[in-house]
């Protein structure tokens, strides 16, 4: 039988590309790791001890929707971090955001929009299951480039009203991975009127919300909800980044009543419910902000390596949120392929290619002459390996 077109289409996923990049060739040093974006600080340390007393739970069927504790856990980080009231019926738990990314899309997009095939517009660069979610649904994928012109988000208020019309769902990460850019309540303001003006839906991906530099992301369910039209957004973001736990896989969508109603109702048949003792750690790590912030301190220590070290590179742009360098690659090197092979062969630093990240399009492809660099091993093996890719990459500049 044939495999669907609409999956055969995609391209290799980033790290299997990477692979067959690097394959043959022998790193010049011991190799540094800088390509996934897996937190490697150190998990809370009650995660072992609720574990542990919560063991024989894994012997009963959980909630598949979050039990009450756990809801209840979420509803009250909202508050404290949002300042905005969703009740429990408004949330749904996940495993982690990648699943709840893909399913909303499942859930809540129509077969068709406007009387034609529907539209989800993706910023590129972007994270790859949003096109995944769009070819799930046979819907078109719209990628929208997320440049330096741009600020590193993408204008959907750009588009032809026309393309605009047909739109069902629109992608958002922020801070956004890979370039780090952080969408301020002006620009989420436009984007949910632009949604209400159009019809369409907002998924907010803010997994790596509470990683910033200065001050904390907007969240868009708290914008739209001051503007009275929180039914707009559905927002996710999960603990893998914000508790260093992307093992426990644990996460959460919020949104309107209707849409995580229908959310709940796909994943009652699709979806896997967390088991209990990880929804136990999961309570708990939502009511806990003193690990975040030790976190926190952490990043921002190598927030400061990565400005002592490249803030003279030419192009170099301080990540506002996340854990990302998004570095442009040097005229003289070539494009993020090049610049990862040259990595790899003459520093032992692997990273991952732009290009990897993003998709061709009409106007090139924004990733082409970038590499994304994962800030997440401690600060000292960090600054170390930032010296060895500033002189390999960056010394005749």
């Amino acid at each position: 039988m044939a495999i669907p077109e609409r999956f055969s289409n995609l391209p290799e996923y980033a790290f299997p590309r990477l692979r067959t990049l690097l394959s043959g060739l022998s790193p010049a040093a011991d190799p540094v790791v800088m390509t996934i974006g897996e937190p490697r600080h150190a998990v809370p340390e009650f995660t072992a001890r609720i574990m542990a007393d919560s063991i024989a739970e894994f012997g009963k069927y959980p909630p598949n929707e979050g039990t009450p504790d756990l809801l209840a856990a979420i509803s009250g980080w909202i508050r404290r971090r949002h300042g905005i009231e969703v009740e429990p019926a408004r949330i749904t738990a996940l495993n982690g955001t990648r699943e709840g990314l893909f399913n909303a899309a499942l859930a809540l997009c129509p077969e068709t929009k406007a009387g034609q095939r529907p539209a989800i517009l993706i910023p590129n660069p972007f994270y790859q299951v949003y096109a995944v979610a769009a070819a799930a649904v046979g819907a078109e994928p719209v990628f929208v480039p997320a440049t330096e012109a741009t600020g590193f988000l993408p204008r959907y208020g750009d588009l032809d009203p026309a393309v605009l019309d047909r739109v069902a769902i629109a992608y958002l990460c922020s801070p956004a991975n890979p370039q780090g850019s952080v969408a301020d309540d002006a620009y989420l303001e436009n984007l949910i009127a632009l949604a209400d003006r159009h019809d369409f839906l907002v998924f907010s991906d803010e997994c790596y919300s509470e990683i910033w530099r200065d001050a904390p992301p907007p969240g868009a369910l708290a914008v739209a909800t001051r503007m009275g039209l929180a039914d707009r957004v559905v927002m996710f973001n999960s603990l893998s980044k914000r508790s260093n736990l992307p093992g426990l896989r644990s996460g959460f969508a919020a949104g309107g009543p209707a849409q995580i109603g229908q959310l709940r109702r796909l994943r009652s048949y699709s979806g896997a419910p967390l088991p209990l003792p990880v929804q136990r750690v999961s309570a708990a790590a939502w009511n806990d902000e003193a690990h975040v912030e030790e976190n926190r301190a952490l990043y921002h220590a190598k927030y400061a390596v990565a400005d002592r070290v490249l803030g003279n590179v030419p192009g170099y742009r301080p990540p506002q949120g996340g854990f990302f360098l998004w570095l442009r690659v040097p005229e003289s090197v070539g494009t993020g392929e090049d610049a990862a092979k040259t990595l790899w062969t003459q520093a032992g630093i692997q990273v991952l290619p732009g290009a990897y990240l993003s998709r061709d399009t009409d106007q090139g492809n924004p990733g082409q002459n970038y590499i994304r660099v994962a800030l997440v091993d401690p600060a000292s093996p960090t600054e170390a390996a930032l010296n060895r890719l500033k002189t390999c990459l960056y010394q005749g500049d």
